[in-house]
């Protein structure tokens, strides 16, 4: 497990606590597309800048690739080994959502998501399952079939994921909550 394409999923689900995890469990770089997405000043980077700074990750071999850039997963998910869906409820990505909320109190994380809670956003994560993972399913039958792919419809899959890999068993960051 070198090249992961991790964490795809609707807001709130956990994917850059995931990601983080992974890349401490598995010794390997993390990249936030946030931060490749989004200057300081949280202007959009113009989209060739941003799928050439996704190929020169992908390029080095090694890396774990967090978030859900639908127009360029295929530069992730052609060079994945792994491909990791966390297709959680979307009332326990609301859950996270505010979580993420209280945690950060809004703004900038360290890590470079950008907490930013709109109308429009909460509307995405309540429909995402419905009107956006048959895309990102089907980019993977595209793209990433060669790829394995895992899929967590819980915390506590994601909880066992990190337990199988090695790390601690308890349900701590993206696996919080029951299942």
């Amino acid at each position: 497990m070198r090249r992961i394409a991790a964490t795809v999923g609707a807001g709130g689900a956990g994917k850059t606590v995931l990601a983080n995890q992974l890349g401490a469990l598995l010794g390997l770089p993390v990249t936030h597309l946030d931060a490749l997405r989004y200057r300081q000043d949280w202007t959009v980077v113009p989209e060739a800048a941003f799928v050439a700074a996704q190929h020169a990750v992908v390029a080095t071999g090694r890396w774990i690739i967090d978030g859900n850039s639908t127009a360029s997963m295929p530069v992730r998910f052609a060079a994945a080994d792994k491909i990791i869906i966390l297709d959680l409820p979307p009332l326990v990505c609301l859950w996270g959502i505010v979580r993420r909320r209280l945690r950060y109190h809004g703004g900038r994380h360290p890590d470079g998501v950008h907490d930013r809670i709109t109308v429009a956003f909460l509307r995405y994560v309540l429909r995402f399952r419905r009107r956006h993972a048959p895309a990102v399913r089907g980019c993977i039958a595209e793209h990433g079939n060669h790829a394995v792919l895992i899929e967590a419809t819980s915390r506590r899959q994601v909880s066992r994921l990190i337990a199988r890999l090695g790390g601690p068993p308890t349900e701590t960051g993206a696996a919080q909550g029951g299942g």
